[in-house]
């Protein structure tokens, strides 16, 4: 995000642009570009947190899990259609999906399951990496200058990772550690900024493999824990594997005082830059 450009303060709701219409189970998303990747094209992060915010919305109740499949892409100046069903809704839990489409292009499937429960046992049993104060550390420099795109709207500030002119085909240990926020959506972090922000297992590929490289996703696999008070996201992505042009990877995300607040699991077809191939 450029530093002489005062944003507005919103929701994550507000952030995407998501609406509701007369239909409590059909919800609209207009493509902005600044939810869309440099590629011209609706990030793979905003779809899903709009699908989030939309199953939410509808049910009244909290993202335990949502599972994403990616199929096709929405293009800034279109409208993608989320359109909830809700096939079972119990006391404690309600198992949802949503169908995300452009007409009669379907651009996301994705499945939920949303609730509370009243247990008196609870845990976290990994911890957050090493990492300083955010402002300690540089931006993360974008390969293109994406005016507009949601990468301009996204401060990413990088803790563990190889510049471009470090990408020599060497591969490194997996990880990947940067801090992440959404700076105009100041009501806490909920399910659907985790949602936005989760959406980076293609670039750890890239730093995984020591390759000027990253990939488009597949699917994006959300599982929420602990939603507490935080401006900054740490994510700490961990790139598991990559074979048959395909990379498998993970992010825990915590936040400022390391409590885990969700995990993002990824696989994604890994693609040279244009250019580098």
């Amino acid at each position: 995000m450029r530093a002489s450009r005062v944003l507005p303060l919103m929701d994550s709701r507000a952030f995407l642009g998501l609406q509701q219409t007369h239909n409590p189970y059909r919800w609209h998303l207009p493509v902005d570009l600044r939810l869309c990747t440099g590629g011209n094209f609706l990030y793979g992060g905003s779809a899903l947190g709009a699908a989030i915010s939309a199953m939410e919305g509808t049910t009244g109740r909290n993202v335990i899990w949502t599972t994403a499949q990616y199929l096709s892409y929405a293009r800034p100046g279109e409208v993608m259609d989320i359109d909830v069903i809700v096939p079972v809704e119990g006391n404690a839990i309600t198992q949802a999906r949503v169908v995300g489409h452009v007409g009669e292009r379907e651009i996301i499937t994705v499945n939920a399951a949303l609730g509370d429960r009243n247990f008196e046992h609870s845990g976290q049993f990994v911890t957050a990496p090493e990492a300083g104060r955010p402002e300690e550390y540089e931006n993360w420099r974008h390969r293109h200058i994406s005016e507009g795109t949601i990468h301009d709207f996204m401060e990413e500030r990088v803790v563990k990772a190889r510049t471009d002119e470090e990408l020599d085909g060497t591969p490194g240990d997996g990880q990947t550690v940067m801090w992440a926020r959404l700076p105009q959506v100041i009501e806490g972090v909920d399910a659907a900024t985790l949602g936005v922000l989760g959406d980076f297992v293609p670039r750890g590929v890239g730093q995984a493999l020591g390759i000027r490289g990253g990939g488009n996703s597949l699917d994006n696999t959300l599982r929420v824990m602990n939603l507490v008070p935080t401006t900054w996201v740490l994510l700490d992505i961990r790139v598991q594997g990559v074979a048959r042009g395909f990379g498998h990877g993970l992010v825990h995300m915590f936040a400022e005082d390391g409590t885990l607040m969700a995990t993002a699991s990824q696989s994604c077809i890994v693609r040279m830059w244009k250019g580098d191939d």
